[in-house]
């Protein structure tokens, strides 16, 4: 598989943090997902976005189900 911004061949399936944005938190989710080693292009099969969307639909029903709190984020105003 090339990829299909820079053209290189270095694609391997690695762990990568995915940022859900729910109201005002960041949650992050580990998933799988080829990754392009040369320019960090992403690439998300069917099955992972729908778990993400599916995730992220539950995360704004039962906020904080399964969270840990893991540091903050400030914001200068």
């Amino acid at each position: 598989m090339k990829c299909i911004v820079c053209h290189g061949e270095d694609i391997q399936i690695e762990t990568v943090k995915e940022g859900l944005k729910i109201e005002n938190d960041l949650v992050y989710v580990s998933v799988r997902i080829p990754l392009c080693h040369t320019c960090g292009e992403r690439y998300y099969d069917r099955r992972t976005m729908q778990f993400l969307e599916k995730l992220n639909r539950k995360l704004r029903e039962e906020r904080w189900m399964n969270l840990k709190e893991v540091g903050k984020i400030l914001e200068y105003v």
